[in-house]
């Protein structure tokens, strides 16, 4: 393949193969057989090995699983959520007929820096509430969530069952409810982090939202950073073309 200033570029054969499978996948239901790595090898005239790396790598963005002994399967759609709307995660999950739960990696009332003071309007001496999860959807992990809260919201928080319940249950109940927000979305690499937690590869497409959401009387309550693996969230947008609407 030749690029504009005429050098040769080269594109590995694992990735060949990728982008093969990849317009393949589009066009496949969940839970279909994909062929196997030896398959792929006389196929594709490459190495096993070579095979091996290109499915691992679907693998790892979450477009296929490989189960041991049986095959490798198409993985299943991305979950959709309507960006123009606020719904907590559990509820969001329910109404889309899956279980949603999460996992504690760590909560603590701490000092917050500059970010945290500022985004949730902190006085100077007060503290913000951190809680750090993976939120998940059916087992499945859709999210690593970093969440600063602000330290009204602690007593409740800290005593909260954030495993099955969700955060915003937990502050309603408490006497502060989210009622509206801003949020910021923009796209990153997965970090050693994320590849971790959301088990994918480091590197890998990631969506990442953050949010300011306030109670009824537009004080922050909370400032959270969601990442999302790429293929398994998707935000979906209601909108009118401007200066159109009104003719």
């Amino acid at each position: 393949m030749a690029d504009l200033s005429g050098a040769e570029t080269f594109t590995p054969r694992y990735r060949e193969i990728e982008q093969a499978m990849r317009q393949r996948l589009a066009k496949l239901m969940p839970g279909a057989e994909l062929p196997s790595d030896a398959e792929l090898c006389e196929e594709f005239g490459v190495s096993r090995m070579t095979a091996r790396h290109a499915m691992n790598r679907l693998a790892g963005d979450g477009l296929v699983f490989r189960v041991r002994g049986r095959g490798t399967f198409v993985g299943d759609p991305p979950t959709h959520r309507r960006a123009n709307s606020l719904l907590s995660f559990s509820n969001e999950m329910r109404r889309q007929g899956r279980v949603p739960t999460s996992q504690v990696l760590g909560r603590a009332l701490r000092a917050p820096n500059r970010e945290e003071a500022a985004r949730l309007r902190l006085k100077k001496g007060e503290k913000v509430l951190w809680l750090k999860r993976i939120r998940l959807a059916d087992g499945e992990p859709v999210a690593l969530e970093s969440t600063r809260l602000h330290p009204a919201t602690a007593v409740a928080v800290l005593r909260g069952a954030l495993e099955r319940e969700s955060l915003h249950a937990v502050l309603v109940r408490a006497g502060f409810p989210p009622i509206s927000g801003r949020a910021t979305i923009s796209a990153e690499p997965a970090d050693a982090d994320d590849a971790r937690w959301l088990k994918m590869r480091k590197g890998g497409a990631m969506l990442v939202e953050q949010r300011v959401i306030v109670d009824h009387r537009g004080r922050p309550l909370e400032f959270t950073e969601s990442r999302y693996p790429a293929d398994r969230y998707a935000l979906d947008v209601d909108f009118v073309v401007e200066g159109q609407a009104a003719q």
